[in-house]
C-alpha cells in the first residue's frame, strides 16, 4: 500500500509528488499518457519563474527527474475507477493493475475543446495554441486569430492586441482568416474528472469543488491544478496547488 497516490503527472501531479517524497512518504503517480501533461505541446514558456524561456518538454523533464530522484514512482497506466476501502483508504484500478493508498491527490487537469472539423481544415498546418499568456509572445508583430465567443476568448483577444500586429476574433465555425499566422483556440475546456464522479463533489462543468486548501468533499482526497474550481489556471498556480494539496494530504496521514 502506498501512503499517497497521485492521479496525473502534469506539473501539479509531479510537483505534489516532490513534496510527498521529500516528506519521506511512499508515493505513486499514475499517468495515462506522458508526464508533463498539456505543457509538453508548448514550444516556448516565458512565464515560469527562473526561466527566461524554456520548452514545455524541457520543463516537464526537469520536474520529472526531480520527482523521480526523490523516490516518487511514476507509472503510465490509465485509471479506470477509484473505490473506498473498508479501512477508509482507496483502491485505484487502472487498465493494468490495482493499487491501494491511504490518501489520494487528483491532478488530472483539463482538455481544451478542439476546433470544429471545418475550422481544423481551414487551419491547415498553421500553429494552434490554447493559451495566449503562454504562447502569445511567440507571435509578436504577427497576425493571429482567436476562436471563441465567451469571456476567455475576449480576454485572450485583448491580451494579444498588445503583442500581435493584428488580431481577428471569430466565433466557433466562422472561417479562419487566410492571413492569420497562428490560431488561438478559446472555446472552453473539459476537466478530466469523469472517473471521480460520485466520489467527490463536482461543479456543473465537472471541476472538482475545492478551495485554496485543495480539500475535496471526501476525507483523504485532495485536488491540485486545472481540474480544481479556481479563477486562474497557469503553471505557477498548478505548482501552488500541488504544495497545498500535498501539505493537506500529509496532515491527513498524520492525523489518521
Amino acid at each position: 500500500m502506498f501512503d499517497i497516490i497521485i492521479i496525473g503527472a502534469g506539473i501539479a501531479g509531479m510537483t505534489a509528488g516532490i513534496y510527498v517524497a521529500r516528506a519521506g512518504k511512499t508515493v505513486l503517480i499514475l499517468e495515462s499518457k506522458t508526464h508533463g501533461g498539456q505543457i509538453v505541446n508548448t514550444l516556448g514558456i516565458q512565464n515560469w519563474p527562473g526561466e527566461t524561456e524554456i520548452s514545455g518538454v524541457d520543463l516537464a523533464q526537469k520536474i520529472y527527474r526531480q520527482a523521480n530522484n526523490l523516490g516518487a514512482k511514476i507509472l503510465y497506466e490509465e485509471v479506470m475507477s477509484v473505490d473506498v476501502r473498508g479501512d477508509g483508504g482507496f483502491l485505484v484500478k487502472t487498465d493494468e493493475n490495482e493499487y491501494s493508498c491511504r490518501a489520494m491527490i487528483i491532478a488530472t487537469g483539463t482538455v481544451p475543446r478542439k476546433l470544429s472539423e471545418k475550422q481544423a481544415a481551414d487551419a491547415g498546418e498553421r500553429p494552434i495554441s490554447y493559451c495566449a499568456t503562454c504562447d502569445g509572445a511567440l507571435y509578436r508583430g504577427k497576425t493571429v486569430v482567436v476562436v471563441g465567443s465567451g469571456n476567455t476568448a475576449k480576454h485572450e483577444t485583448k491580451y494579444l492586441e498588445n503583442i500581435a500586429s493584428k488580431v481577428y476574433h471569430i466565433h466557433h465555425d466562422d472561417p479562419i482568416p487566410a492571413d492569420a499566422e497562428a490560431i488561438f483556440v478559446a472555446i472552453g475546456r473539459v476537466p478530466n474528472t469523469t472517473v471521480f464522479d460520485g466520489l467527490v463533489e463536482l461543479d456543473a462543468d465537472g471541476y472538482v469543488v475545492a478551495g485554496e486548501d485543495c480539500k475535496t468533499s471526501h476525507p483523504g482526497v485532495f485536488v491540485a491544478g486545472d481540474c480544481r474550481t479556481k479563477q486562474v489556471r497557469q503553471l505557477v498556480t498548478a505548482a501552488g496547488d500541488a504544495a497545498a494539496a500535498a501539505a493537506a494530504a500529509l496532515a491527513f496521514l498524520r492525523e489518521g
